[in-house]
């Protein structure tokens, strides 16, 4: 990913900003242009809850090329309290001890590292809530 598209969608890796559709009330992470639910082009920038659950979630044991450091590492399909669903890594966890279920929060880390002495990449990750964390 070059510099310049990076920073433009900075808003939305840093804040967890996604879209809801002005007609049927959808909401979506990534952001998007066209609701896929209803087709309209209303949508407007919203700001999602840092908390959900995980749905499902399998661990990468054979990354991509330039995250093989990270393996083996969860990525999850999680479910926010306000019902949007989006794909992320999970961290600060094991992967033998991820569940579904397993209440988790959004939290800022590194992403990748485009080569040597490249542009480091930072954005949202979930981690498992911490007891008595709210």
């Amino acid at each position: 990913m070059s510099v310049p598209i990076y920073w433009r969608e900075s808003k939305y890796r840093y804040k967890l900003i996604g879209s809801e559709c002005m007609k049927c009330h959808k909401r979506f992470y990534p952001p998007k242009r066209v609701c896929p639910v209803c087709g309209s082009r209303e949508l407007k920038d919203v700001k999602l809850p840092d908390k959900g659950h995980v749905v499902t979630y399998t661990i990468i044991r054979v990354p991509p090329k330039g995250y093989e450091e990270y393996a083996p590492y969860p990525i999850a399909l999680i479910e926010l309290e306000d019902g949007t669903r989006l794909i992320a890594q999970l961290t600060d966890v094991d992967p033998k001890d991820v569940k579904i279920g397993m209440v988790v929060k959004a939290t800022f880390r590194k992403l990748s590292e485009i080569g040597r002495d490249g542009i480091i990449q930072y954005g949202v990750k979930f981690r498992p809530l911490i007891e008595n964390e709210s």
